[in-house]
């Protein structure tokens, strides 16, 4: 994959988009110290390169009752292409399994996945995750609290 060549106004708009992406063109404009018409080409042409992505607002996890936040280990029986699959193609049917990371190391895969409470997290691991024809092992480490969030990446 070939990497996009930003300049200084393609971050700045970068970091403005990242932290308000309702701003208007004419505010972007502004604060990015740049042209309206070249913040639109510019946001237009990081769009058609796949830089900038779907447009989303950020859900406060606490107050729709899943304020449960759960980093679990994954070690799998098999390691064979179908079998990793298989078992991400399961991972992406399960709406509570927000990050999934093939790892390096002892562990195959490190999941985030979030719930209501620990009984909700228990039956998820339980009755999905365990039960699934691959997965030999699971540990899981509960987040005390959430010190630092950010889907900002630095640019």
């Amino acid at each position: 994959m070939k990497r996009y060549d930003l300049d200084e106004v393609d971050r700045r708009l970068l970091r403005l988009l990242q932290t308000d992406s309702s701003l208007s063109h004419a505010a972007l404009a502004e604060m990015a110290r740049s042209s309206p018409a070249s913040c639109w080409r510019r946001i237009k042409a990081m769009e058609e390169a796949g830089v900038l992505k779907a447009q989303v607002r950020l859900v406060d996890a606490e107050r729709v009752g899943r304020g449960v936040n759960v980093m679990c280990q994954v070690r799998m029986k098999s390691h064979s292409p179908n079998d990793r699959q298989s078992f991400e193609a399961f991972l992406n049917t399960k709406p509570e399994v927000m990050e999934a990371h093939s790892m390096s190391g002892e562990w195959d895969y490190l999941l985030r996945i979030v719930a209501e409470d620990v009984a909700g997290y228990e039956r998820f691991l339980m009755r999905d995750l365990l039960n699934h024809a691959n997965v030999a092992t699971a540990a899981s480490h509960f987040a005390l609290s959430q010190v630092k969030y950010t889907t900002a990446l630095p640019v």
